[in-house]
């Protein structure tokens, strides 16, 4: 199969633990895009924490898209158009507000460039470090949103928001996509909106079949998209359920997992063990 685009979640995929892209997984993605491969972002990251690495592997210049908040949004990184946006409504929010009190975890959100949070915590502290934009911590959260957002997060221990996980994806069924990005992150889209869903939008677009496409993750927000890709990988640190559903599982994130499937699917290179 000769594939035409490469989708990459971000954290703990492309980025190793340290956020930073190995140089060998660069490299493979540069020359996979000198090929006429498209190389797309797909994360539940807002779009303002995905520029950086976007423009670090010149997706700009090579005229490719950006998927974030797990596909709320769609951005041409050649224009800064966006091709497709989703957002939950204020009453939406503002109900998701009362739900995380009720289930005693702690909720955030973004306006503008900033995250937005009645109470701040150790999880929304990490979404900062992670994403770069600063905590906005308000007196009141439904009067702070009186404006449609993109997307929610509810934050705790994943022990307590595996819990969660399970009674809202029943209790919000039809009503919003809930999934996890990472263990202690939670996270609301309009429903029917995830990478996956985009990813199918995105390449209808182009012209590329779903069978040309390579898509790479390791958690929960990642199936969608590695279900519908026609090769879709798992990653090494990924959990088994990720990697029972996945076509291929490949290296960790820590150890170029991704050039690696770049050299063996792209480039046609035998991997030695």
């Amino acid at each position: 199969m000769s594939y035409k685009m490469i989708v990459l979640d971000m954290d703990d995929t492309l980025l190793r633990d340290d956020h930073t892209i190995s140089d060998a997984t660069k490299q493979a993605l540069l020359e996979a895009q000198e090929l006429g491969v498209k190389v797309v972002l797909a994360s539940g990251r807002p779009t303002y924490a995905m520029v950086e690495i976007a423009k670090e592997l010149k997706l700009n210049h090579y005229g490719s898209f950006i998927l974030s908040f797990n596909g709320a949004k769609i951005t041409n990184c050649q224009t800064n158009e966006e091709l497709f946006s989703s957002t939950l409504p204020i009453e939406t929010v503002h109900k998701l507000y009362d739900i995380s009190k009720r289930e005693n975890v702690w909720i955030h959100t973004y306006v503008g460039d900033t995250i937005v949070t009645e109470e701040n915590n150790p999880f929304t502290e990490i979404e900062a470090q992670i994403t770069g934009l600063p905590i906005n911590t308000v007196a009141g959260f439904k009067a702070a949103i009186n404006e449609p957002v993109v997307k929610v997060l509810m934050v705790q221990e994943e022990s307590h928001l595996k819990k969660t996980e399970a009674l809202l994806q029943v209790e919000l069924q039809n009503q919003l996509s809930v999934m996890r990005s990472k263990p202690y992150f939670l996270e609301f889209t309009e429903s029917g909106v995830t990478k996956g869903t985009s990813l199918a939008f995105l390449i209808e677009k182009l012209g590329i079949k779903r069978e040309e496409v390579i898509a790479m993750g390791d958690s929960y927000n990642d199936l969608a998209m590695i279900e519908f890709a026609g090769l879709g990988v798992a990653m090494g640190n990924a959990p088994d359920d990720i990697k029972k559903i996945a076509d291929y599982t490949t290296d960790t994130n820590n150890n170029d997992g991704v050039a690696k499937v770049v050299e063996q699917f792209i480039f046609n290179k035998q991997l030695t063990k």
